[in-house]
C-alpha cells in the first residue's frame, strides 16, 4: 500500500491519482482538471489561527451536496442513553463478537461518555465488534474518531484514499470523513474514543526536547484514490448521536485529487519512543502520550491517548508498578494484547476499566505484595500493550454498559487482599 508521511498536523499534503488532477496555484479554479468539481472540507472554524486550521480542498467526480434527503433508520446504536451516577471503579470482561451479520456500524456499543452529541467539547467512547465488511458508506458529523483495533484487520476506504490498519496500529478519521471499514480477517473488535473537541494532535514535549514520544515522521496519511462506480450506495450519518442515510447513485469516494492538513492518518504504536527513569521513582504518565485534544486551559485536555508499551525497567530502589493514585482525570483503559502490568488478572484483551475523577486505584493486591518484596534488577516488560483514554471531564457509564453481562461485580475485591503491613515499633 502506497502511503505518504504525514510529517506534521500543521503542514499541507497534497495527493492525486490522475496526473495533473490537482490544480496548481489556485485552489478554486473555474473550471478544475478532468471535469471535477471542487469542494472544500473544513475540520475547524475559518478564523482560527493558521497553527490551529484544519482544512482540505478536494477534487471529486460529484460534489457532497450531491444528495436527497436522510431518513432516520430504525436501528440506532447500541448502548443505549447514560445510565445511572456511580463514582465507583467498574471493569467490564471482552464484548463478544455477535453471531449474526454484523458491520463496523451495527458493531458500535457506546460504553461512556462525558458530552452530549452537540457540544464543542467532551468525548465518546465505545467498543465495536465486526464480522462482516461495511457495504454502506459512514461518516460522523459529531466528532473526529481515534480506532484502537483489539483483534481483527481493517481496510479503511476514505475519500483521501486507502488505509489498512492491524492490531497495534491505530487511524484517526476526521469529523465528517466518509469512509468504510472493510474486515482483512473474518472478524474484528477494537475500542474507539469519539472526539467533540479540538482535533488531536502530538503533544509538546517541554524538556523532553526536540525528540522522543511519537515522531511525526511515523504518522502516514494514504495517497489519493477514488471510485467511479454508477450504482446504488446507502449513506448513513451519525448526527447529533442518531443514524441517518440516504440513497445515492454513485460511490461518495469519488476523490481524485487533494491537498490540505484534514486527512485521515495511521500510526504504528510499535515506534513510539517511550521516555522512562534511569535512576529512581516515577516520571508522570503523561510520558506516554501519543496524541491530545487541548482544552482553553494549557495542559488541561479534553483528550489524552495514552499507551503503556513494552519497555525497560531499571529504577534503583523503587515500587516499580504504577503508584497508587487519585487524579483530577477520568481514565477508561483497554488492553490490546497481553498483559497489564499494574493487574494481576482479571483485565484482558478486548476489556476495559473506568477509574473516575478522584477514584482510588492502583495495583492490585497480588501485584503489590510480588513488587514490594521482589529482587530489584533491570527487567523489560515486554509483549503487552495497554492503553488509556484519559479526559479532563467525568465519563459516565450508558446504561448498556451498566447492565451488561461483562460488567465485572467483583472488581472492587482485587485491593481486598492487601494486607495491613504498618509496625510502629519497626522502621
Amino acid at each position: 500500500m502506497n502511503l505518504e508521511y504525514l510529517s506534521g498536523f500543521g503542514n499541507e499534503f497534497a495527493s492525486e491519482a490522475l496526473p495533473g488532477a490537482l490544480p496548481v496555484g489556485q485552489n478554486s479554479p473555474q473550471k478544475a482538471p478532468y471535469g471535477l468539481y471542487t469542494e472544500l472540507f473544513s475540520g475547524t472554524a475559518f478564523t482560527m489561527p493558521r497553527s490551529e486550521a484544519r482544512r482540505t480542498w478536494l477534487y471529486r467526480i460529484q460534489p457532497s451536496a450531491n444528495h436527497p434527503a436522510f431518513v432516520k433508520l430504525e436501528r440506532q446504536l447500541a448502548g443505549g442513553p447514560l445510565g445511572a451516577v456511580t463514582p465507583n471503579r467498574l471493569r467490564w470482561n471482552p464484548l463478544d463478537i455477535p453471531g449474526e451479520p454484523t458491520d463496523f456500524i451495527d458493531g458500535l456499543a457506546r460504553m461512556v461518555a462525558n458530552a452530549a452529541s452537540e457540544h464543542p467539547a467532551g468525548i465518546s467512547i465505545y467498543n465495536y465488534r465486526a464480522n462482516r465488511s461495511m457495504q454502506r458508506v459512514f461518516f460522523n458529523a459529531d466528532g473526529e474518531l481515534l480506532i484502537v483495533p483489539e483483534q481483527g484487520r481493517l481496510r479503511i476506504a476514505t475519500e483521501l484514499g486507502v488505509l489498512e490498519v492491524a492490531p497495534l496500529e491505530i487511524v484517526v478519521l476526521p469529523r465528517g470523513l466518509k469512509f468504510r471499514v472493510e474486515l482483512l480477517d473474518a472478524q474484528a473488535r477494537g475500542y474507539v474514543a469519539e472526539n467533540h473537541g479540538a482535533p488531536l494532535r502530538l503533544p509538546d514535549l517541554g524538556p523532553i526536547g526536540s525528540n522522543g514520544l511519537a515522531n511525526p515522521r511515523d504518522f502516514l496519511t494514504p495517497v489519493a484514490r477514488y471510485e467511479d462506480l454508477k450504482q446504488p450506495t446507502t449513506l448513513v450519518q451519525k448526527f447529533l448521536g442518531e443514524l441517518w442515510a440516504c440513497e445515492l447513485d454513485h460511490s461518495p469516494l469519488n476523490v481524485v485529487a487533494w491537498h490540505g492538513n484534514n486527512v485521515p492518518y495511521k500510526y504504528d504504536l510499535r515506534r513510539f519512543n517511550t521516555i522512562g527513569t534511569v535512576s529512581f521513582d516515577h516520571p508522570d504518565p503523561s510520558i506516554f502520550t501519543v496524541l491530545t485534544s487541548p482544552t482553553s486551559v494549557h495542559g488541561l485536555a479534553n483528550l489524552d491517548f495514552v499507551i503503556f508499551p513494552p519497555r525497560w525497567m531499571v529504577a534503583e530502589n523503587t515500587f516499580r508498578p504504577p503508584w497508587f493514585h487519585r487524579n483530577l482525570m477520568n481514565e477508561y483503559m483497554g488492553l490490546i494484547q497481553g498483559a497489564y502490568d499494574a493487574k494481576a488478572e482479571g483485565f484482558l484483551p478486548g476489556g476495559a476499566s473506568l477509574h473516575s475523577c478522584m477514584s482510588a486505584h492502583g495495583p492490585d493486591g497480588e501485584t503489590c505484595t510480588k513488587a514490594i518484596n521482589v529482587e530489584l534488577a533491570p527487567h523489560k516488560i515486554d509483549n503487552t500493550m495497554a492503553f488509556m483514554f484519559e479526559t479532563s471531564q467525568v465519563l459516565r457509564p450508558t446504561q448498556f454498559a451498566l447492565e451488561c453481562a461483562q460488567l465485572q461485580t467483583t472488581y472492587d475485591a482485587c485491593w481486598a487482599s492487601l494486607p495491613a503491613t504498618f509496625n510502629p515499633n519497626r522502621r
